[in-house]
């Protein structure tokens, strides 16, 4: 994966908009830390290959960045967003990595089912 370049990020989320597309989106701050220590508050949301189409898409942001997805009855986001990536597949991969270089966030929109 790559440091953002938003302007990219950007062309790839305006080619998706207006189809059918599958979306993966996760967050944790370290859903198994609470593992080795009891007094760890762990928190996390995860959906995987959930088909939706959204209008239009934005990344904002100075960096860590959100990308917002406008729906017909709401919004999907993703914030936190360090680190891109566009796979053989066309699809867009997002993460975000906290200070410590672990999975944060991630935001994951395709064409195709995400199987791996």
């Amino acid at each position: 994966m790559e440091i953002i370049n938003t302007n990219r990020v950007q062309t790839s989320i305006d080619s998706f908009a207006g189809e059918p597309v599958y979306l993966h989106l996760e967050t944790t701050n370290g859903a198994y830390a609470s593992h080795f220590d009891q007094s760890f508050f762990s928190a996390s949301a995860y959906i995987r290959n959930a088909q939706i189409t959204y209008e239009t898409g934005k990344i904002t942001g100075p960096g860590p960045y959100r990308v917002g997805l406008k729906l017909d009855i709401g919004w999907v986001y993703g914030e936190g967003l360090t680190h891109f990536e566009e796979d053989e597949e066309g699809r867009l991969l997002l993460a975000g990595h906290g200070f410590d270089g672990k999975l944060a966030v991630a935001l994951q929109i395709g064409r195709t089912p995400f199987y791996n």
